[in-house]
């Protein structure tokens, strides 16, 4: 027998406005840091002698990101909150840091 098609083997989920909204700042939020780990990296890239070890701390950082957001559950009303706080907080550390 061939195998059921990829969409109808994803679960229904339904959710509100608000839940939505949460789940797209949070992504945003994820977007915002992994700018401001290209801006960081940008910057270092730009000076006479880059930190090679913050290049690559902030290449990991960035890549970590990504790892983030493909993990989040947006059923996980709590994760969603919790890595809307945490990423929005990185994103402005990460751009004072870009700006040192």
């Amino acid at each position: 027998m061939p195998e059921e098609p990829v969409p109808g083997q994803i679960e229904g989920f339904t959710w509100s406005t608000e839940e939505s909204a949460a789940y797209e700042a949070a992504l945003d939020a994820i977007n915002l840091a992994v700018g401001a780990y290209t801006a960081l990296i940008a910057a270092q890239e730009s000076r006479p002698q880059p930190d090679a070890d913050v290049i690559a701390a902030a290449r990991t950082g960035r890549a970590g990101c990504a790892r983030w957001r493909e993990q989040l559950d947006p059923a996980d009303h709590a994760a969603v909150a919790t890595t809307r706080q945490h990423f929005t907080q990185l994103a402005r550390d990460l751009r004072q840091r870009a700006r040192e």
